[in-house]
């Protein structure tokens, strides 16, 4: 059976690739392009690094900064409009997972009209043409939006988030810039990289996982491992690595699956606001614990890479909760909240949150099968 792949045209790394946006501008010969982003990026400065480089080439833009967190059906169709009114042919999308997702929806309907409504997009869609040519500048080292097919739309009216998985969709060029991400605070910092943390343990044990993007997987968990709390500290070599770790797992998971620790998620966002990389980090030890049984020697492996000693000489059940507790004590050295509880969720909430994560496409890739009350059972494990 032939597996796919699929990646960037172009990526760019390390500190001051942001420069890069005009060597992208002037080589495809964009006319105008959209900035989607939200109105945090203007307040920390960060939209003002793109357009003063598109002002330095003379290149005209139009700005659509009204992306929300977890953003909703209203904002991508807005955005549609902002776009068709800018007479752009481009986006350059600057943020973490929200303005990514958003203009990923944006360009896809702009040249997709037929998905118009934005909720036939869910799942696996089946777009004919390509999205509007799009440069993805991160400024969260976690989601990867920036290198995936993937992205996430809130529908509030029924209060759920939905997946789409499209390969047209996915950013011709992604700028990973760790300059873009160093205004992150700490608290963010953490939730995202905890996400990436998720991303990275979730696709190398997906059932959709093999080889290739095992590797990239498990050497992501090694970065994110080694580096996330110095990045929590604004350290630069922290961030920098950060940056490349949530990378790497973007273009592994992008292409085989994530679990249902993403498919637990997500009804949070949709039910609460919660911050996707929260409501990750929360659940990640949880769900490992539930997988456990499941993974053969993989938790061996990510127990190795987050330096925990003398693993060839354990027991699987030895080996499997080492990983557990290693993820764990990230979680704790961050400043992770241990249960839902603490994040606001509510208890008679927990059989409804358990049919959204039944329903979630995600919750398909995990590697042991899922019934609702053993979700109902998860939720309320990690409820405390």
């Amino acid at each position: 059976m032939s597996k796919r792949i699929i990646l960037n045209e172009t990526s760019y790394h390390g500190s001051g690739a942001v420069k890069e946006v005009a060597t992208e501008i002037k080589a495809r010969g964009f006319k105008k392009t959209l900035i989607v982003t939200c109105s945090d990026m203007a307040k920390f400065g960060l939209v003002a690094k793109v357009t003063d480089i598109l002002d330095g080439i003379g290149h005209p833009y139009a700005l659509y900064d009204k992306v929300e967190p977890n953003p909703s059906v209203e904002c991508v169709k807005e955005g549609v409009e902002a776009f068709k009114a800018a007479g752009a042919d481009s986006i350059i999308a600057i943020g973490g997972g929200s303005p990514q997702d958003t203009a990923k929806a944006i360009g896809i309907i702009i040249n997709n009209p037929e998905f118009s409504d934005v909720v036939s997009l869910e799942g696996v869609a089946p777009t004919k043409n390509k999205a509007v040519p799009m440069i993805a500048v991160a400024t969260t080292a976690g989601t990867a939006a920036e290198t995936t097919i993937n992205y996430v739309i809130t529908d509030t009216a029924n209060r759920r988030k939905f997946v789409c998985v499209d390969p047209n969709d996915i950013p011709a060029v992604a700028v990973v810039d760790p300059d873009m991400m160093s205004t992150m605070p700490k608290g963010l910092t953490a939730a995202t990289g905890m996400d990436a943390l998720t991303h990275a343990i979730e696709g190398y044990t997906t059932l959709g996982a093999w080889e290739l993007p095992d590797t990239l997987n498990l050497k992501a968990v090694e970065i994110i491992a080694r580096s996330l709390r110095q990045a929590c500290e604004n350290d630069p070599k922290g961030r920098e690595d950060m940056a490349l770790g949530q990378y790497m797992t973007g273009m592994a998971f992008s292409n085989v699956g994530l679990g249902v620790v993403h498919g637990m998620a997500h009804p949070l966002s949709a039910f609460y606001g919660t911050p996707h990389g929260v409501a990750n980090a929360v659940l990640l030890p949880y769900v490992m614990e539930f997988n456990a049984d499941y993974t053969g020697e993989k938790f061996r492996e990510i127990a190795r890479v987050m330096g925990v000693q003398g693993v060839d000489s354990m027991s699987p059940a030895e080996y499997r909760k080492a990983a557990v507790d290693a993820v764990l004590q990230l979680s704790q050295d961050v400043g992770i909240p241990a249960t839902l509880k603490e994040i606001g969720v509510k208890e008679e909430d927990l059989e409804a949150l358990a049919d959204a994560a039944m329903a979630d496409v995600c919750t398909g890739g995990n590697p042991r099968p899922c019934t609702k009350p053993e979700l109902l059972a998860l939720y309320q494990k990690a409820f405390g």
